[in-house]
C-alpha cells in the first residue's frame, strides 16, 4: 500500500487498487473533499512533469468542474509558480500534481489555501474528514463549473523574482556568470531559462526536457548528482544549480565541481539577506530584531550566522507550513529547510528555488568570490540523512516515546519532542522523525565530521532495530 495521507495533501504510486495506491477514484474522491472544504468559486491547478501528470490533471480540473468551480490551469508550472499564481487571480485555493522528489511512478495532489500556502494541520485534517466520511454533493448541470487556460504565469514567475528589493540584477549581470543546470526533464527545464536569460546568465542546461522521464533519482543529493559534479570539473562554469521536479528545492555546486552542500543553500541566502539588512541600518534594535528559522532536520549552521549578524534563530517542526507558521509568529526576515528550501516573505510564504538562485547569484556578485569561496566563509558541519524502513505493523509513536525516555535523564542532552524526537548534544545532534511522505523514519544527525554524525545515527538506529525485535 503506498497511498499516504496527510495534512498536506494524499500522495501515491499510479495504478492498482483503489484505496491503496494514487488512482482515478482516489483522486476524484480526495480533490472533492478540498473543494467541498474551501467552499469557494475559483481554484488554481498547476503540474510538474510526471508521465502521470496529464491524466491526474484531467481529473483533478474535470472534478472541480463537477463542483461548480472555475478552474484556472497553469499548465506546466513549479510548486512557487502555482502558489503566486492563486495569489495572483486571487482564487480560492490551488492544487498542486507533484511529487516532488518522489521517483517517476509517484504523483500527489499538494493543497494550497487563499493565500497560496499550504493548509493548515486543523484544514487538512478537516479535508481528510470528509473525504472518509464522503460527506459531499456536486453541482447540478446548470451550475457546472469551466476550466481557463492561463499559460503567463512562468513569466509573471520570473518577472516577480527580479523585482525583489535585494535581487542585485545590475551586479548579476556585470558579473558575466556561466552556469549548468541539471532539470532533471520537469519544470525546471522550462523556468529556469527564462530566469537566465533575464539576468544575462550563460547557461547550459543538463536533463533540459519536461518528458517525466526522470534522467536519475529526482532528489537532490550528491549521490544522485554524479552527471552535474563530472560536468563541473571539466571546467567552464561558475557554479552548478540542481532542482528538483517541482523546483522548490535547490542545491549548488561549486565551480570545482564539489558540492555546495544542500544545507548550505539557506544559510548562504540567509547571510546575504541577513547582511543587507544589518548595512542598510545602524539600528541595534533593528538588528536585534532580525529572526530566521528552520526546521528541527536542518543545520546548527544557520543559528551561527544568523547570531553573527545580530539575529535570533527559532526552530520549527519538519513541513513547510510547521515553518512558515512560526516565521510569521516570530517575523523572520527568512527561512526555510535544510533540504534546500528557500522561503523569503517578501516573495511569498513558500519554498522557491528561483528566490535562492537570484539571491544566492547576488551575493557571489556583490562579493566578488566564488561559490567555492563563499563556502568556505561559514561554519563547517557534516550532516549525515539515514531512514528506517517501516512495516504495516511498525508502532513509530511507541518507538519514539522509547527514544525520549532513553535520553530525558541524560545531563548532556536536551530533548525537543515538537516533531518526533530530536536529541541535542553540546557538539551534535540527532533528529528522529517519522516521514509525512514515505513509509519511513528519517534519522538525521549532525556534528563536526561525518564519521561523527553517520555514528550518533547510527546507534540511534540500532536502538530503534532492537525495540523492534
Amino acid at each position: 500500500m503506498t497511498l499516504i495521507k496527510s495534512i498536506s495533501g494524499i500522495r501515491g504510486t499510479i495504478g492498482g487498487r483503489t484505496g491503496d495506491t494514487l488512482n482515478p477514484l482516489d483522486i476524484v474522491k480526495f480533490t472533492t473533499a478540498y473543494a467541498t472544504f474551501i467552499k469557494g468559486k475559483k481554484i488554481v491547478v498547476g503540474r510538474d512533469g510526471r508521465i502521470s501528470g496529464p491524466m491526474v490533471r484531467d481529473v483533478v480540473c474535470g472534478t472541480l468542474v463537477g463542483m461548480g468551480y472555475e478552474v484556472v490551469d497553469i499548465g506546466l508550472a513549479t510548486t512557487p509558480t502555482t502558489e503566486l499564481a492563486v495569489r495572483w487571480h486571487k482564487a480560492d485555493g490551488g492544487i498542486i500534481i507533484t511529487a516532488s522528489h518522489n521517483p517517476t511512478q509517484w504523483n500527489a495532489l499538494k493543497l494550497l489555501n487563499s493565500d497560496g500556502e499550504f493548509l493548515t494541520a486543523a484544514d487538512g485534517a478537516e479535508v481528510l474528514r470528509i473525504a472518509e466520511a464522503e460527506d459531499f454533493e456536486y453541482a447540478p448541470v446548470e451550475k457546472l463549473g469551466h476550466v481557463v487556460v492561463d499559460d503567463t504565469m512562468n513569466d509573471r514567475h520570473v518577472q516577480s523574482v527580479l523585482d525583489l528589493r535585494l535581487a542585485d540584477v545590475e551586479a548579476i549581470r556585470n558579473r558575466h556568470f556561466r552556469v549548468c543546470a541539471d532539470t532533471i526533464n520537469s519544470v525546471g527545464g522550462i523556468i529556469l531559462p527564462k530566469l537566465f536569460k533575464a539576468l544575462g546568465v550563460e547557461y547550459e542546461i543538463l536533463n533540459g526536457g519536461c518528458s517525466g522521464q526522470f534522467a536519475h533519482n529526482p532528489e537532490p543529493l550528491e549521490k544522485n548528482l554524479g552527471g552535474i559534479m563530472d560536468r563541473l570539473r571539466k571546467g567552464g562554469c561558475d557554479l552548478g544549480i540542481v532542482v528538483d521536479p517541482d523546483v522548490d528545492r535547490l542545491a549548488f555546486i561549486c565551480e570545482d565541481g564539489k558540492m555546495f552542500g544542500e544545507e548550505y543553500t539557506l544559510v548562504s541566502v540567509a547571510d546575504y539577506v541577513l547582511s543587507s539588512i544589518t548595512s542598510e541600518t545602524s539600528s541595534t534594535s533593528k538588528t536585534g530584531a532580525l529572526v530566521t528559522v528552520s526546521n528541527l532536520s536542518s543545520t546548527r549552521a544557520l543559528r551561527d550566522v544568523t547570531e553573527k549578524h545580530g539575529g535570533r534563530y527559532a526552530a520549527a517542526a519538519v513541513g513547510e507550513v510547521n515553518v512558515t507558521t512560526k516565521m510569521k509568529e516570530v517575523g523572520a526576515v527568512i527561512g526555510g529547510e535544510g533540504n534546500g528550501g528557500v522561503i523569503y516573505p517578501e516573495s511569498h510564504y513558500g519554498r522557491d528555488a528561483l528566490v535562492g538562485i537570484v539571491l544566492f547569484l547576488s551575493s557571489l556578485a556583490q562579493k566578488g568570490m566564488s561559490a567555492s569561496e563563499l563556502r568556505k566563509t561559514f561554519p563547517d558541519y557534516q550532516i549525515a540523512k539515514n531512514r528506517i524502513d517501516l512495516t504495516p505493523d511498525t508502532d513509530v509513536d511507541a518507538i519514539l516515546v522509547k527514544v525520549k525516555e532513553m535520553f530525558a535523564q541524560d545531563k548532556n542532552a536536551t530533548v525537543n519532542d515538537i516533531d518526533g524526537v530530536k536529541i541535542d548534544f553540546p557538539d551534535k545532534w540527532v533528529h528522529l522523525r517519522k516521514s509525512n511522505t514515505e513509509p519511513i523514519i528519517r534519522v538525521y544527525s549532525e556534528a563536526q565530521t561525518m564519521e561523527e554524525a553517520d555514528a550518533i545515527g547510527k546507534k540511534l538506529m540500532q536502538v530503534v532495530y532492537d525495540m523492534q525485535k
